[in-house]
């Protein structure tokens, strides 16, 4: 059964389950479609000396570990649509 959650629950229920896999459903900045698998928790390791220039969380991002790719990604939760995460699934309002 799909539940309907808001952007700001989606983020809640994604910082509860910290280190733990889910697919993210989101558009992208090119307006194409993507499905991702992947973790939060991971630490990311800079390999020079520079900083991040802002804070994903200033502007509504969350910085994950994509699985697949082995990288780490950006989701938008203002074009987040459906999550599944601990075997329930949730539609974006």
């Amino acid at each position: 059964m799909t539940k309907t959650i808001t952007p700001d629950k989606a983020k809640e229920i994604i910082k509860e389950n910290k280190y733990k896999f889910f697919t993210a459903h989101f558009i992208k900045k090119d307006n194409t479609k993507r499905i991702l698998n992947c973790m939060t928790g991971k630490r990311w390791e800079a390999k020079t000396d520079r900083t991040q220039p802002y804070d994903p969380s200033n502007y509504n991002l969350i910085k994950v570990y994509d699985l697949k790719k082995k990288t780490f990604r950006i989701i938008n939760f203002n074009t987040l649509y459906k999550l599944n995460i601990n075997k329930n699934k949730y539609k974006i309002l």
